[in-house]
């Protein structure tokens, strides 16, 4: 089922889906800065030094542990039996011991090489962290991009309808002074205009915020960015998520758990570990106090025979919770599956009513137009010029809000189906 629904929304994407999956230069740019810029990209990089370390450190567990040992033992009573009328001591009070110690795995039946299976499990985790944050990061800071974008056409729209209410005003002063309009005329017209200004400070204010978010994510306070140039042409075909940053981990902390389980079972095999020794001792027959050079070497077999059933229910807990990181695998490719179907519905609908838009601005603008003509003959009043800007002003916001949407609407998309767009 989950398999069938994807293929749908792939033959969907396949009409629309072109060459260009990445941003524009300077976006580029500030996210590449942001890699380097944002504190956590730091706390991932070390992340992953931490995990090779680990990796070498388990990888030296294959060579051998060699000590120096040297000890003092001062021992009473002394060990003495009468031979022949005589007192034959057997051992000196005073013990000395020195020499080389060396211990070495022969054979752990698997022990280290799944230890060290884990150890590369881990720092492909680490990595894919850092991958996964950067993918994060990096969309942020698109999103903030482009909502810098959508705040300064904002405000230059708002511009626009201030300029326009200016030259309406300046109409109305001269009917005022003629005596073809009233002094109402004017205190309503300068009531809009302070609206419209408090709606351009309100923009302003938003504006500033966002280039300090874009500063405070990358350590870049400014954008050049004018248009709206990522949109659904720019991600291409996709046949599966299998490059989603959070798919990805979901699949390392798989394989991890899978390995935990082979870990548990291994603790059931036997070990043979090799122990040898050489160096200078006392105490040796028939004269205690010379230190003499002596050596040992052996081998030891170990295997577990009883436990209380701990290794084995210890096994049965990795396979649960093995089986539990596959369902949220599973869980999460549902959930991606649903996010994309969503999204691209939601990039449809902005193009479609998108391309609805121009018609209404076009009407807009006459009937904007038309109102202010009759504002200037004196057949017209500043109430219909002022439900006709507010018309265009809508028109205007409502194809810019599109456009953002369609863009936010592209990102997304992009995001979920792990687009990298640096």
């Amino acid at each position: 089922m989950l398999r069938a629904s994807f293929i749908i929304i792939c033959s969907m994407i396949t009409v629309v889906a072109g060459a260009q999956s990445t941003a524009n230069k300077e976006l580029r740019s500030i996210i590449e800065s942001s890699f380097t810029h944002f504190p956590k990209m730091k706390e991932a990089e070390n992340s992953i030094a931490i995990a090779e370390e680990k990796k070498k450190l388990v990888e030296l567990n294959w060579q051998p542990e060699i000590t120096a040992d040297a000890g003092y033992a001062y021992i009473k009573p002394k060990i003495v039996l009468p031979i022949n009328n005589q007192k034959f001591q057997f051992a000196p009070v005073d013990n000395f011991n020195a020499g080389f110690n060396g211990t070495m795995t022969i054979l752990d039946f698997g022990r280290l090489k799944a230890a060290i299976t884990q150890s590369k499990n881990e720092l492909a985790l680490s990595q894919h962290n850092k991958e996964y944050l950067q993918h994060q990061v990096a969309y942020q800071v698109a999103n903030i991009y482009y909502y810098i974008i959508y705040l300064k056409k904002a405000v230059a729209i708002q511009d626009t309808i201030i300029s326009a209410l200016n030259e309406n005003k300046k109409i109305i002063e001269s009917q005022v002074k003629n005596g073809t309009a009233l002094e109402i005329d004017l205190l309503s017209i300068n009531s809009s205009m302070d609206a419209e200004e408090n709606r351009k400070t309100d923009l302003t204010t938003m504006l500033n915020k966002q280039l300090i978010l874009l500063e405070y994510a990358s350590g870049i306070g400014s954008s050049n960015g004018t248009d709206f140039d990522y949109n659904i042409t720019a991600v291409p075909q996709i046949s599966n998520f299998d490059i989603n940053p959070d798919l990805i981990l979901l699949n390392d902390k798989v394989q991890q758990s899978k390995q935990d389980v082979a870990i548990s079972q291994l603790k059931n095999k036997p070990m043979v570990n090799m122990r040898a020794s050489m160096g200078g001792k006392n105490g040796y027959l028939p004269n205690i106090y010379e230190l003499r050079f002596n050596y040992m070497a052996g081998v030891s077999f170990s295997v577990p025979i009883y436990n209380g059933g701990k290794i084995k229910q210890q096994i049965k807990l990795q396979q649960t919770i093995a089986n539990q990181q596959s369902l949220a695998v599973e869980s999460m490719k549902q959930t991606l599956d649903k996010d994309v179907k969503q999204n691209y519905a939601d990039i449809v609908s902005a193009k479609e009513r998108l391309s609805r838009a121009a018609s209404q601005i076009t009407l807009a603008k006459n009937a904007s137009q038309l109102a202010t003509n009759k504002l200037k003959h004196g057949t017209g009043t500043h109430l219909e010029v002022t439900s006709a800007n507010t018309n265009l002003q809508r028109t205007l916001l409502n194809e810019l809000q599109l456009q953002f949407q369609l863009c936010t609407a592209s990102l997304e998309y992009a995001r979920l189906t792990g687009v990298r767009i640096w």
